[in-house]
């Protein structure tokens, strides 16, 4: 039976990760949050994933606060690009494959004709939190075995999203003001770790965008 390691597993997307992972009769996983296994302690990664030596890395774990990030780059920076670096190391290390989700901020938001990006498309990060997911996407290409994922606006059951925040908002308030000048797809995680689990099965390594159909402001 393979190996699964996966961090952030407390995380919207970690959760739904290791449920389809169940699902398919995998239960054979180090599920890590951030109590478990500090992703910017170097030594004690290394030590964590050649000692348990997982076949699979998904990393969910990351700093997806995306103002706070303005405010603390220093931090932002070391969760999502020296921590990944130091899971790409390991991976590397062992011969592992591993995933690693990016995100659509690493664009700077100016399509020309057309209404998708593209996994070649020229990158353009704009924020400190786009910067830092841009530099972790390099860190994770490291290892040869890497599946860089970008998604955008996710939801799902566990953790804290737009839906969520709205649904609460609208028990206090008659009306709701929001922006409405940010257009994304929103992607469920429960398909969203579907495609993650079936994707780490084949050796087609590289960048991959992955939302769900449509998009919306």
């Amino acid at each position: 039976h393979k190996r699964y390691l996966v961090t952030g597993c407390n995380g919207q997307l970690g959760y739904d990760v290791v449920r389809e992972l169940n699902k398919r009769g995998i239960y054979d996983i180090l599920n890590l949050d951030l109590d478990d296994m500090d992703i910017t302690d170097r030594e004690f990664v290394r030590k964590v994933i050649t000692e348990y030596k997982p076949e699979y890395v998904i990393h969910c774990a990351a700093y997806t606060a995306v103002d706070k990030a303005e405010e603390n780059p220093e931090l932002a920076r070391k969760i999502n690009v020296d921590g990944t670096k130091n899971i790409a190391d390991a991976c590397k290390e062992i011969g592992s494959k591993m995933v690693y989700i990016s995100t659509d901020y690493v664009f700077d938001g100016t399509i020309d004709k057309k209404d998708v990006y593209y996994p070649g498309d020229k990158t353009n990060p704009k924020s400190v939190y786009g910067k830092t997911k841009r530099d972790g996407e390099i860190a994770a290409l490291e290892n040869p075995k890497t599946f860089v994922i970008r998604t955008a606006w996710v939801f799902g059951i566990n953790g804290n999203n737009f839906v969520k925040t709205m649904l609460n908002l609208s028990e206090k308030y008659d009306e709701i003001k929001v922006v409405n000048d940010q257009i994304g797809s929103p992607t469920y995680t429960v398909d969203l770790a579907r495609v993650i689990v079936d994707l780490i099965n084949t050796d087609r390594y590289g960048i991959y965008h992955c939302t769900n159909n449509g998009f919306c402001s």
